[in-house]
């Protein structure tokens, strides 16, 4: 008879089998930091914000979430009551009223100025690039946020790009030639940002995601013309 030509199976109580046993642990340790540490960090941060907004009105408001709640509602009726022209107008004099102020007006421009680019009427991370900066074959992931450089004297062959770091609420900004630049139309800037803060750890989404960001930002872009009233003839 000719002898088999399948390995033997390590035994039950050999050197090999323990380590498959070890590996076999280690994966299942791995796993489960890989399942549990993203939703303790996410419940974590959700926990403390909310602990923090809900305190504001400690300790005048014993209920839990009550606070919190207040809060909500609070930036809802601001933001709700912004878009009157009264108060738009109120608020406008409040703001010049702060950027003049001395003392105060640093840190309120420069908080105004960060929300704006992030979430108002002036953002600046919705043009993502790739810029060349240090060498020919290296290309960044960064945002165009300013064309118009005239402030620094440079002219419209320069443009500004920021490059968020991975990992870091820090990034850095640079001033290159616009030629030294490519767009990234076909993704999301919000996919892009989150490659880049991840350090390249994510996986791009190059369809459904970047479609429906470009049909939101269109959506935005586009403002319903006001209806002029018709004149009435004059009488004769």
């Amino acid at each position: 008879m000719k002898p088999s030509s399948t390995p033997a199976s390590p035994r039950r109580g050999s050197p090999a089998s323990a380590r498959r046993r070890e590996n076999r642990a280690l994966q299942y340790f791995l796993r489960g930091l890989v399942v549990l540490v993203p939703v303790t960090v996410t419940v974590a941060i959700v926990y403390w914000l909310f602990a923090k907004v809900d305190g504001i009105f400690s300790p005048y408001i014993q209920s839990i979430g009550l606070g919190a709640l207040l809060v909500v509602s609070l930036v809802f009726t601001v933001g709700w009551i912004s878009l009157f022209p009264t108060s738009k107008r109120v608020f406008g004099h409040v703001n010049v009223w702060l950027e003049q102020a001395p003392g105060v007006s640093f840190i309120y421009t420069s908080a105004r100025d960060f929300l704006e680019a992030f979430a108002g009427n002036k953002r600046r991370f919705t043009h993502a690039v790739l810029v060349n900066v240090h060498s020919e074959e290296v290309w960044l992931v960064g945002f165009l946020t300013d064309e118009d450089l005239s402030g620094f004297k440079l002219g419209v062959k320069y443009v500004a790009v920021y490059v968020p770091q991975a990992y870091n609420v820090a990034g850095q900004l640079y001033l290159v030639k616009r030629e030294h630049i490519r767009p990234i139309e076909h993704l999301a800037p919000a996919d892009v940002m989150k490659y880049a803060v991840t350090g390249g750890a994510v996986e791009l989404i190059t369809g459904a995601t970047s479609a429906k960001a470009k049909a939101e930002e269109k959506a935005e872009a586009e403002v319903e013309p006001e209806v002029e009233p018709t004149a009435r003839p004059a009488a004769t």
